[in-house]
């Protein structure tokens, strides 16, 4: 008998490895993986590159008249086969990384109207279930009715040491580590005061603090989770 395909929801702060065990996870179960975080950074790029941001202002009249003409999409390298965000038409894949984008997404990403534009286009994703999508608030907005729910919690220090680590490895020598810890910490009050779905862990959310897991261990810990879920149905 076919296996009953649920909904994935995975949740926690930035940098804590979310979006790297999700899309293993949905490799190893053949689920779509939706990276909701990079949904955030495109529009926050469109209005980097638009003019629609000064310092930490966003001109929102001009973005709310905007926003339906952004399309982001999801599609597949060719060449190395990992999944790629599209900002209309454009990989921007690697832009949508970069500390320029990185230190303004929260601003974007709390903005009721960006919000409410790109949660529905998440549930339009989601509705023939099959699906692993991360953010912060896929299981208490988005999907609050998913089957499978993941809080993911590390502390400030060793997630903005992740993230050193990986722009050092992309060859970025450009920013300290102690200015990395900033704005980790500067990204998590804003996603946790927001007005607009706030980051919090739903009721039924399963936390998985991975401070001290290794890859390998957080993504068994994961399958074993997904596993059990599934043979209960």
């Amino acid at each position: 008998m076919e296996k009953k395909l649920i909904t994935i929801a995975i949740d926690g702060f930035s940098s804590s490895g979310k979006s790297t065990m999700a899309k293993v996870l949905a490799k190893n179960i053949g689920y779509a993986y939706i990276d909701t975080g990079a949904m955030y950074r495109a529009v926050t790029l469109y209005c980097i590159d638009n003019g629609l941001i000064d310092s930490d202002n966003v001109n929102t009249a001009q973005l709310e008249k905007k926003i339906n003409d952004i399309a982001i999409s999801f599609s597949v390298d060719p060449e190395t086969g990992a999944s790629v965000t599209m900002l209309n038409g454009k990989n921007v894949e690697k832009e949508i990384r970069d500390m320029r984008v990185s230190g303004k997404v929260s601003v974007v990403a709390a903005i009721p109207f960006v919000r409410r534009a790109l949660v529905k286009q998440q549930q339009q994703m989601g509705d023939s279930k099959g699906i692993v999508m991360d953010g912060r608030d896929i299981g208490t907005v988005v999907f609050p009715n998913a089957e499978m729910k993941v809080y993911v919690d590390a502390s400030p220090e060793t997630r903005a040491q992740r993230r050193f680590d990986e722009l050092k490895a992309k060859g970025d020598a450009s920013i300290t580590y102690e200015e990395v810890l900033e704005n980790v910490k500067y990204r998590d009050h804003l996603d946790q005061t927001r007005e607009e779905s706030p980051l919090r862990k739903a009721e039924d959310a399963i936390v998985l603090d991975n401070s001290h897991m290794t890859p390998d261990e957080q993504n068994k810990w994961l399958l074993d989770l997904y596993n059990s879920i599934i043979n209960r149905l």
